[in-house]
């Protein structure tokens, strides 16, 4: 979201200028050394950013015209964020506007959308991927700052309230919006050991109580182990087509086809050459 709105503000400074590019001089700024215009800021943002603000804007339009985001999905979206990412997302919003949020939020959803319509999972991909999760367990967790706060949803929690719900109250990490969910875990990944300690120690389905690491207090889910790869081929289909969604180099190849088919013209000759070595320097490193 963060590198996204980031685009956006490039792409949304160069469009609001590139109406002064035929030889505005109204004055921008002054210094005694001499004064900055309209054009010479479009100029430098062109220079600087061009190809990327074209492309976002460009992005922009083909998947606007090839897929549809509703207010309601916009609005799910900015909530989740809200809780999320916090004072973060406040910060941006006071800059430049719920709106432009709701705009960044738009992209994003319909990139996702472009996503899922075009990036296809294969039974070898769902097979090597099995084949990964050997000696792996499946696990979720609600991470706080506190013990006590940790000791407030294990009260919750045997009381029998939902695991999911209370993760996407509660946990303070990227994981609370999807219940709390941290995919597959093995005993040499790179996590805090008396976490990944407590976590093998449980059996299918038992919740841990609080465990504490360098980053706070857990309260641990083991989800599942590997099972039978016919057994669990459907669901780890979904998982590769979920990863396969956020990757971005994915993502991307699936954009720039879209574009492609769009028939792209660049006329400013200038951007066109930014845009061509852009596009030279992507062929060569795929």
């Amino acid at each position: 979201m963060k590198k996204i709105a980031i685009a956006a503000i490039t792409a949304t400074s160069v469009l609001a200028l590139s109406a002064c590019s035929g030889g505005d001089s109204e004055v921008v700024a002054e210094t005694k050394a001499g004064n900055i215009t309209k054009e010479d800021l479009y100029q430098t943002l062109k220079d600087n950013a061009g190809a990327d603000a074209l492309n976002m804007l460009v992005q922009q339009k083909v998947l606007d015209d090839k897929y549809d985001v509703s207010d309601k999905e916009i609005d799910k979206k900015l909530n989740e964020y809200k809780k999320s990412m916090g004072d973060q997302l406040n910060q941006l919003i006071d800059q430049k506007g719920e709106d432009f949020v709701k705009e960044q939020i738009k992209y994003e959803l319909l990139m996702q959308k472009a996503a899922k319509d075009n990036i296809k999972v294969t039974d070898d991909d769902v097979k090597e991927y099995y084949d990964g999760l050997k000696g792996k367990i499946h696990l979720s967790h609600i991470l706080v700052k506190e013990k006590k706060t940790a000791e407030e949803v294990e009260k919750k929690l045997k009381k029998g309230e939902k695991f999911e719900d209370l993760a996407k109250e509660y946990s303070t990490d990227g994981t609370a919006e999807k219940g709390g969910d941290l995919g597959w875990v093995g005993k040499d990944d790179n996590m805090d050991k008396d976490f990944v300690k407590a976590a093998f120690a449980l059996k299918t389905g038992e919740i841990s109580g609080p465990v504490k690491s360098q980053f706070g207090y857990h309260i641990i889910k083991k989800d599942e182990e590997r099972g039978k790869y016919e057994d669990m081929k459907k669901e780890l289909k979904k998982e590769v087509q979920e990863q396969k969604q956020n990757d971005q180099t994915e993502l991307q190849s699936v954009i720039d086809k879209l574009v492609k088919d769009a028939d792209l013209k660049v006329k400013d000759k200038e951007l066109k050459k930014q845009v061509d070595q852009r596009q030279a320097q992507t062929s060569s490193s795929s």
